[in-house]
């Protein structure tokens, strides 16, 4: 501050407004960004938007496991095979095996009830197991244990696939409530649809592995072959196609959230 004498010798004060700002370690530009002027919040840089966009797109990619039930989802539809194959090995009675197989599944249900936890996975490896036994059982074979998830694979390739030909891939109606986004990403968000349409035609190719393989051992009747190799089967590919899902979603733009109006 520096003082000098107004006409009539009244002090006047002086600031020089260079050093306050040096003294406290803020400077301030003439825009009007900080204290003291208009009071408006410093414009987002592009380092930051960058950054910010980057957030959000992982938060969404990580979402992926959550979709799919998570590692205690594929393993509450894995175990039963695994359970049906050794069962049969050591009774070698299909109808023993297939009780096994199904009693597993039941349990799983009932734990995550008591936990309160989604029983939708868990629910629907009941479901699959227990078409399976019956087929098993009703025709005596123990290698029909494992059609109805042969056909349903096959058919869960082919509804990705024309799910993503008719630009509404499956991955992406799957994903979408879950990071909140429902189906911004079909009109508002053409990166993002790209990227659920890429990521769909890697689920068609990586699950469909699956099928070409164990198909023709299903037709040989090798049935410890064809279970053990379903078993081997159940875990990786899945894991391999959410690992791909979540990289192609780290490089796509951040979801749009859908907003929800009230009534």
């Amino acid at each position: 501050m520096s003082v000098s004498n107004l006409p009539g010798g009244e002090p006047a004060a002086q600031l020089d407004l260079a050093k306050p700002a040096e003294a406290s370690g803020h400077s301030y530009e003439r825009s009007g960004e900080g204290p003291g002027f208009d009071g408006a919040a410093a414009p987002e840089s592009a380092e930051e938007a960058a950054a910010r966009e980057a957030a959000a797109s992982r938060e969404a990619a990580d979402t992926v496991m959550q979709a799919f039930g998570g590692v205690r989802g594929m393993i509450d539809m894995t175990l039963p095979g695994l359970v049906f194959i050794i069962t049969y090995n050591i009774t070698h009675q299909v109808s023993t095996a297939a009780w096994a197989a199904l009693g597993l599944s039941a349990l799983f249900v009932v734990v995550r009830l008591f936990k309160r936890e989604t029983i939708q996975h868990a629910f629907s490896g009941v479901f699959g197991v227990a078409i399976g036994a019956w087929i098993s059982m009703k025709t005596g074979k123990a290698e029909n244990f494992y059609l109805p998830g042969l056909l349903w694979s096959v058919g869960y390739c082919v509804g990705l696939a024309v799910s993503a030909l008719v630009r509404w891939p499956l991955i992406g109606v799957m994903l979408g409530p879950v990071t909140g986004e429902m189906f911004t990403w079909r009109t508002q968000n053409p990166g993002r649809l790209a990227a659920y349409t890429k990521a769909t035609w890697a689920w068609v190719v990586i699950m469909g592995i699956k099928p070409v393989i164990l198909f023709p051992l299903y037709f040989t009747g090798n049935v410890n072959l064809l279970g053990w190799l379903k078993v081997a089967l159940g875990i990786p590919p899945m894991l391999l196609a959410m690992y791909i899902t979540w990289q192609i979603l780290l490089k796509a733009p951040p979801p749009i959230k859908a907003v929800v109006e009230d009534e």
